[in-house]
């Protein structure tokens, strides 16, 4: 399982909510279906994503700040 942080960048506001808005309409085409959770800027997907969630973010490159962690699960406490 995959745990991927983001954390979108821009130089004013008006940019910054083009970007958000550009990145979201292209995030929800992406139809995932193992999602565990997603929160505004955390989720989980399953391994066999990785290429796919990589090369989505990779395009917007300068614009976002991402992690991923590698994990064997994840649990909700709440």
């Amino acid at each position: 399982m995959l745990v991927y942080l983001y954390d979108l960048k821009a130089k004013n506001k008006r940019e910054y909510y083009r970007i958000k808005r550009t990145f979201y309409y292209h995030f929800n085409k992406i139809k995932l279906k193992d999602f565990s959770f997603k929160t505004k800027s955390v989720f989980a997907a399953e391994n066999k994503y990785e290429k796919l969630l990589d090369s989505f973010f990779s395009s917007f490159k300068g614009n976002i700040e991402v992690y991923k962690i590698r994990t064997d699960g994840v649990e909700q406490i709440y």
